[in-house]
């Protein structure tokens, strides 16, 4: 059996410091992270170690459990923050073509996007409903943990610079129109309609420790639970089941899946290159 490397046992000693950080977190704070992947966790824990001026994590969280604020600041490195209007427009599409139609069936309909960081899924969804008729009977839950991801998501307020990118994911997934007509566009940023954001609810709630708190037609969690271990991603999957009426529909990230999980068996596929399932 061959020796450790000295690089192996660095990094062995560091994801026991950061465990240690996310257990201290815990008990701190009631945040749960204890059971989001370690090697997603490393590469920002050292960019966090780096940002607060600390040569060791141990200086790091010695200073989150002493300075809330610095807390608070962290939670951008707890969790990932990344995402774009229409994001994977090929999901967007499958929604609007397959689920869209069925949604409709119901006299109202409840939307959970679970994890919605800065927002950008809400709003393409808002968007979606809206040009297919039913936004007005709809209403979307929007919840994340950070605060500062949920004053961004509610604010609606966007870098003028992204909607390039933007409008390509909309019309590639499906936009009845021009994106442009979706928001006000003033100095370097834009503004989405507030006709949009009266249907949306924004709340703070964690997958890790929160329960299910009202039943929904269609749960979309995309790009978060590749950043739980199976434990957690079993406990997501299973709060979305709750929270389903029934034959209600799940959208997950392109990298996701129920295929290995607890709960495979209470869902089946609707459209798989897509990851969008139906409940049982």
């Amino acid at each position: 059996m061959s020796a450790e490397t000295p690089m192996d046992a660095d990094t062995a000693l560091f994801d026991i410091e950061v465990r240690l950080m996310l257990e201290a977190v815990y008990l701190r704070y009631q945040h749960d992270f204890r059971d989001y992947a370690v090697t997603s966790l490393r590469r920002r824990m050292r960019q966090a170690m780096e940002r607060f001026g600390c040569d060791r994590l141990a200086q790091l969280q010695d200073r989150v459990l002493r300075e809330p604020e610095v807390f608070a600041q962290m939670l951008q490195y707890f969790t990932v923050q990344v995402s774009e209007l229409f994001r994977d427009p090929p999901y967007f599409a499958a929604l609007r073509r397959e689920v869209v139609p069925l949604l409709a069936t119901y006299p109202s309909i409840k939307l959970w996007v679970a994890g919605c960081s800065s927002g950008e899924e809400v709003w393409s969804l808002a968007i979606l409903l809206a040009e297919e008729g039913l936004l007005d009977r709809a209403l979307i839950y929007a919840t994340d943990i950070n605060p500062e991801a949920l004053r961004k998501a509610e604010a609606g307020v966007y870098p003028l610079d992204r909607m390039a990118q933007f409008s390509r994911n909309y019309q590639a997934a499906g936009g009845r129109g021009s994106l442009s007509d979706h928001f006000t566009a003033a100095y370097d940023g834009v503004l989405f309609d507030r006709k949009l954001r009266r249907n949306i609810v924004f709340a703070d709630h964690s997958l890790a420790t929160d329960t299910v708190f009202s039943e929904v037609h269609l749960v979309s969690c995309r790009n978060v639970l590749i950043y739980f271990n199976t434990a957690l991603q079993d406990r997501a999957i299973g709060l979305f089941r709750d929270s389903l009426v029934h034959r209600g529909f799940l959208g997950l990230g392109s990298k996701e899946t129920l295929q290995f999980g607890a709960h495979a068996r209470e869902f089946e596929a609707l459209v798989q290159p897509q990851r969008i399932y139906r409940r049982l």
